[in-house]
């Protein structure tokens, strides 16, 4: 398992997210991303989710 950190961000730059959590495989953790975006209601924010090695997994503008 590995752990990985998703960050959201509001337009004006406000930190509204900075979680970490753990995944076995990038797949898993942008899927782990992703649901707790939709489920957070942050899917239209600006985020990030980052390896522990800092590859983007998951990155919407």
């Amino acid at each position: 398992m590995a752990t990985y950190y998703l960050t959201v961000f509001s337009k004006d730059g406000e930190k509204l997210l900075d979680e970490h959590f753990d995944a076995s495989a990038d797949s898993e953790a942008k899927k782990i991303g992703t649901d707790k975006l939709s489920k957070k209601g942050y899917l239209e924010h600006t985020h990030r989710c980052v390896s522990p090695s800092a590859k983007l997994v998951l990155f919407h503008r």
